[in-house]
């Protein structure tokens, strides 16, 4: 009976880095460009971002006779700006209060309506919901140029409008017209987050018991939480940053918001020009929102990537 020998395994004389390196994937030159033009590329957006910002700070810090210096790297560093900022002239910390209130007022009502807008255009079925929902995204496609005359006579009871309360001077002057342009995100965005969860989980709620409005306030609404606080987010920093419509109805200094009394800045003296101080003011509007999104980016992508795959 035959018997079939095998050849002896050639050994190896390559090392594990060389065996390696043979299996990796060679990229091709073609390839290598894209990723190096891809990080330059990536890399011009951070400074566009970045420098502004970092200018901003820098010339906050700088000394108030020095105005506008170029330097990168204040000499010497003072906070003189940042005294100006809240001296009595300014009333700043008043206007910081106003902005406050404002904003979260609008956030508070954009949130409360779009909610339950947004969940009926999810959820019910009627005719026209498409044509409903472009309609409401058109209403914040209006410049705001064009809202303030007719605003601006309702709100000061003029004619046609002396039936019409006077609100100039009102926080509710500026809150109202913010809706307009709040809820059309609000009611877009948690759309598609809500079209994404699955109508069986109310479903088995009510099964267990549940009402309609006690499944969506225990189920539905903890699980839109992410598109719910990115949406909050977003309305609350265009409330904070807006200033054509708060100029125009907000004129009274002690109902001015942040973003109109850093305009109306007179500096530390009254008579210098206040760059240093406008731009602590700056920083001092901007970096609380900057630290919130930070802490909060993971929440904030989720809620913004929503409806995005399926």
């Amino acid at each position: 009976m035959a018997t079939t020998t095998t050849p002896p395994t050639a050994q190896s004389h390559l090392s594990q880095a060389e065996v390696a390196e043979l299996a990796r994937e060679k990229q091709s030159p073609k390839a290598k460009i894209g990723m190096v033009a891809s990080y330059v590329g990536m890399a011009l957006i951070v400074l566009y971002c970045i420098i502004p910002f970092y200018w901003m700070v820098v010339s906050s810090l700088r000394d108030p006779s020095q105005g506008r210096s170029t330097q990168f790297i204040p000499d010497p560093i003072s906070v003189e700006n940042f005294k100006g900022v809240f001296a009595g002239q300014n009333n700043f910390g008043r206007s910081l209060i106003n902005s406050l209130i404002v904003s979260g007022a609008t956030t508070v009502l954009t949130l409360l309506f779009g909610i339950v807008a947004a969940y009926a255009l999810a959820r019910l079925t009627f005719k026209g919901k498409g044509l409903v929902l472009w309609v409401i995204m058109a209403c914040s496609m209006f410049p705001v140029i064009i809202l303030i005359p007719p605003l601006l006579k309702m709100f000061s009871s003029t004619e046609p409008f002396e039936w019409f309360p006077r609100w100039v001077d009102t926080y509710q002057a500026v809150i109202v017209p913010y809706l307009s342009f709040g809820l059309p995100l609000a009611v877009w965005n948690l759309t598609a987050f809500f079209k994404q969860l699955p109508v069986e989980l109310e479903q088995a709620a009510m099964v267990d018991g549940c009402t309609p409005g006690v499944a969506f306030r225990k189920v539905i609404l903890p699980l839109a939480a992410p598109g719910v606080f990115t949406t909050a987010i977003i309305v609350f920093i265009g409330a904070w940053n807006e200033y054509l419509l708060a100029l125009t109805f907000l004129q009274a200094a002690d109902k001015q918001t942040a973003t109109v009394a850093i305009s109306k800045f007179t500096g530390t003296t009254g008579f210098d020009t206040p760059y240093g101080t406008i731009m602590a003011a700056g920083v001092i509007v901007t970096v609380p929102l900057l630290v919130a999104v930070l802490l909060f980016q993971r929440r904030i992508v989720a809620g913004l990537t929503a409806g995005g795959v399926k």
